[in-house]
């Protein structure tokens, strides 16, 4: 990860300075963490297949799918 504009805390670290991110606090048990690396993995392969869509254009389908069952 790049350091770019946007920080929670102040720092010294110049924009384009690498920086290891670590999870301090995963409440996952190990079979949600086991589910999540494959559908991680899944996603991948969709994506290298080439099955994948344009955030945006997910995000719009996403949204109208969610109106059109609250409208119900």
């Amino acid at each position: 990860m790049q350091v770019k504009n946007a920080r929670d805390e102040p720092t010294d670290l110049p924009d384009g300075a690498e920086v290891e991110l670590v999870v301090i606090d995963d409440e996952r048990t190990s079979a949600e963490r086991a589910e999540l690396h494959a559908s991680l993995d899944r996603a991948t392969e969709d994506s290298d297949a080439g099955r994948s869509m344009d955030a945006g254009d997910y995000l719009k389908q996403y949204r109208a799918r969610r109106e059109n069952r609250s409208a119900r």
